[in-house]
């Protein structure tokens, strides 16, 4: 089963600690997916400047299909980011080429070609979720913690599996899952955090913990539990296993300083 990820990239730059890589949600869930197995292409757009090259040149080496990932002249979307403990603190954001980005004929016939797309709230491709679906794809969407319903309610329909950021397992979070459910998903999914994450597919909560492991760097954890829950549902496991395989995979990379 072929997969294709959609939308933003970009260079996270931590210049105090004079470091900075390549990344974005649809460049990290293609290179987890890439690294557990799974046939992946990326659809998007980066600058033709030191930054670009770099980001064509990390995706080429994970042997992930860049035939649509395109360079315009440019500079590269890049975002400041500083730490507060072991999590991430996003400072500055600067979109470059990607304020642009829009797809193509060729693009749109060569997702709909795959049998999973993925993309998430700054993929820029919204208007074009349904007609993914109508190819016959399953769409996969991050949401964040963009939790806004009005913006919600517009996108849930087209999607087949909602992916959410939360900091808690309370009534609210419930609450909103269930409408979300209702909005059209097959499956609403919550990562929590250190508190694991929970699931909900119309009848039944389903509630997993994190691995216990030294975390060194949150950066990365949502997009990694996207890639091995996608791996879940490939493999067409239970939901339950499908939430543990998306903590298996996060819990290697915040072990690390970065986000693959």
């Amino acid at each position: 089963m072929r997969v294709v990820t959609v939308g933003d990239n970009c260079i996270d730059d931590y210049e105090d600690l004079q470091t900075y890589y390549p990344t974005g949600n649809s460049v990290d869930v293609a290179i987890h997916l890439k690294q557990l197995g799974i046939p992946v292409s990326i659809v998007s757009v980066t600058g033709n400047d030191g930054y670009g090259n770099e980001m064509i040149e990390l995706l080429k080496n994970h042997l992930i299909d860049v035939t649509h990932f395109h360079q315009k002249p440019g500079k590269t979307a890049v975002t400041k980011m500083g730490m507060k403990g072991n999590d991430r603190v996003h400072l500055k954001y600067f979109e470059g080429v990607l304020g642009e980005f829009t797809l193509r004929r060729e693009d749109i016939e060569f997702i709909s070609k795959h049998e999973i797309v993925h993309s998430s709230v700054w993929g820029k491709v919204d208007s074009h979720l349904q007609e993914f679906q109508a190819a016959g794809a399953l769409v996969m969407y991050d949401f964040s913690t963009k939790l806004e319903k009005e913006r919600a309610e517009t996108i849930l329909p087209m999607v087949d599996y909602a992916f959410f950021s939360y900091q808690d397992h309370d009534d609210y979070i419930e609450n909103y899952m269930k409408w979300a459910k209702e909005q059209g998903p097959q499956v609403v999914v919550v990562t929590l955090g250190s508190k694991g994450s929970l699931a909900f597919d119309g009848e039944t909560f389903y509630k997993e913990g994190v691995v216990d492991v030294p975390v060194v760097n949150t950066v990365g954890a949502g997009d990694s539990f996207i890639a091995g829950y996608i791996r879940g549902v490939i493999e067409q496991k239970s939901i339950s296993a499908c939430l543990k395989s998306g903590a298996g995979v996060a819990a290697q990379v915040v072990q690390i300083f970065a986000p693959y």
